[in-house]
């Protein structure tokens, strides 16, 4: 009986993957019903919502856990290894795609669907499932390609002029960073000889300190930070994700960059903790200049999805402010200096108490204000991409000086579009306030009270170009010009065509979300406070994967 257990935990960990490619490869061979595919990949989006909701409570109930492919123990074998930051991410990544899928049912048309939109959709989620499952880090890098694969098929989605450019610029410096991450691999499994992340972090422990380790770690951080869309590495992502449709970027913003996140959280922090701490002042300062660009970019656009762009920037930022967080050590670099590595990455790990991490170290709390903001960050972008395509969709445009009237004409959906903007903005009581002050507590606890006024500016400039936005696309008249000219098809966004306030539905789910996580964040700090615990002291990750049966 037991036995059987173990391997039913076991196979739950392939079985978000196993979803996206059983479903993906569904709608391929139902290419001439396209009026099923619809139904059918609502149906595939609910199931593997509802296999990461499983997974996420086995790995808070019972710890992390490890599936080596083929019985083959670490070097050797791939394994499929989850924690409890993974279980997060997938879950609210299968959220933010279950809210896209049903978007699409009202605004991806017969042709969108007949060029392949559900089966790239699937694609995508496989991509993004695997990379938080992933146990080895050249996988991690497959999982990158896949979801690289999917993204590009959606974003040409139509082939139109603007699409296929932007589409040049994402894929060239996606496939940049991508080359350099391969490389970057190539030299860590020479160092090492194995490519299992529990392996390597177990190996690297007994290191001695030197250049190498820290060479490999920068490296990691470019190519992560590329991925992420991360000052100075962040200009493909204006001139790209406002070219496609509305549901794909609202995808992009969800999740692609997320996910680049969350492989510099796990491979940067966990794997190499004292070069981490080196590195630790060079990305603050990619912290604050990546909040301030996109708040600054943000307040300069007059146009609703392109301001969105750079609001995504400002987040990522954000994020990067409690990687940054130094461990607070007596003397780190006195320490390295000695030799004793061991010693160093015993401190870097858990430099606050002898046995588990206090809610008091400043680490702790940014690297948990991180997760959070980024589990936030997932949700709450997915719904103002969503939310701008239906205020463009009845405005006739996304552009601030064409767009007003709405408060008057939808005053259901504006509400549901100010909750957003005032959610993205980080003003309470809504999702985005409570990682924003564990971010700023860790700043100043750390000695680092410039990083938490950037954090507070940036916010404060957000506020300013959210409210700018509510002001004239929602809250104006109806510009006069604007409605003389688009008088004749006034009547096509008045009244949507059948299907389009399907639209409202992920927004209202997607808004319930980040009142109810602003109302009431305990659970979700508890989660977020235990997730990056168990990163920076990984002792039963490295249990789940070395120490497991086959």
């Amino acid at each position: 009986m037991v036995f059987d257990r173990f391997h039913a935990d076991q196979t739950l960990l392939i079985v978000p993957v196993a979803i996206c490619f059983v479903f993906g490869a569904i709608l391929l061979m139902m290419r001439r019903r396209m009026d099923l595919h619809p139904v059918i990949a609502v149906v595939g989006l609910t199931l593997l919502l509802l296999a990461d909701l499983a997974l996420l409570v086995r790995i808070a109930e019972g710890g992390p856990m490890s599936m080596a492919m083929g019985a083959w123990k670490p070097p050797f074998g791939i394994s499929f290894t989850a924690d409890l930051l993974s279980a997060l991410f997938l879950s609210v990544a299968g959220f933010a795609g279950l809210a896209c899928g049903i978007y699409a049912i009202a605004s991806i048309d017969e042709e969108g669907r007949r060029y392949g939109f559900f089966p790239f959709l699937f694609m995508v989620m496989a991509g993004v499932s695997g990379a938080f499952l992933t146990g080895d880090i050249f996988n991690l890098y497959v999982w990158f390609e896949v979801m690289l694969i999917g993204s590009f098929g959606l974003l040409i989605l139509g082939s139109e002029r603007e699409q296929l450019d932007g589409a040049t610029k994402y894929c060239f410096l996606n496939l940049i960073g991508a080359t350099l991450f391969l490389l970057t691999t190539g030299y860590l499994f020479g160092l090492f000889g194995t490519l299992n992340m529990a392996d390597i972090a177990l190996k690297s422990s007994r290191m001695e300190g030197n250049g190498i380790l820290l060479t490999i770690a920068s490296l990691y951080v470019v190519a992560f930070s590329m991925k992420a869309a991360a000052f100075p590495l962040n200009f493909w992502l204006p001139a790209s994700y406002h070219t496609p449709r509305f549901v794909v970027s609202a995808l992009f913003a969800g999740l692609l960059t997320k996910v680049g996140i969350y492989a510099l959280i796990r491979v940067v922090l966990m794997l190499f903790p004292p070069e981490r701490g080196g590195l630790g002042f060079v990305i603050a300062w990619m912290a604050a200049l990546t909040m301030l660009i996109g708040a600054f970019g943000a307040l300069a656009q007059s146009d609703l999805r392109r301001m969105l762009n750079y609001v995504v920037i400002t987040g990522i930022g954000t994020i990067l402010v409690g990687i940054a967080i130094p461990p607070v050590l007596e003397s780190a670099s006195s320490a390295i200096t000695t030799g004793a590595a061991s010693v160093v990455r015993e401190q870097a790990l858990g430099p606050y108490f002898e046995s588990g991490i206090s809610d008091e170290g400043p680490l702790a709390t940014g690297l948990s204000g991180a997760i959070f903001y980024a589990l936030h960050s997932i949700v709450v972008m997915t719904a103002l991409y969503l939310a701008a395509g239906v205020a463009a969709f009845r405005n006739g445009s996304s552009s601030l000086h064409e767009m007003g009237g709405l408060w008057r004409r939808h005053p259901m959906f504006s509400a549901l579009m100010l909750v957003l903007l005032l959610t993205v903005a980080g003003l309470p009581p809504f999702s985005g306030f409570w990682p924003k002050m564990l971010l700023v507590r860790a700043s100043i606890a750390a000695d680092l009270p410039w990083l938490a006024a950037a954090v507070l500016v940036s916010g404060f400039l957000l506020t300013i170009a959210c409210a700018r936005v509510f002001a004239l696309a929602f809250w104006r008249p109806f510009p006069v010009a604007a409605d003389a000219e688009l008088h004749p098809g006034e009547e096509a966004f008045r009244a949507p065509p059948p299907g389009r306030p399907l639209a409202l539905v992920p927004l209202i789910a997607l808004c319930f979300f980040v009142i109810a996580i602003g109302v009431w964040p305990e659970p979700l700090a508890e989660l977020s406070m235990t997730a990056a615990h168990q990163i920076l002291r990984p002792e039963a990750y490295l249990t789940s994967v070395l120490g497991a049966r086959p």
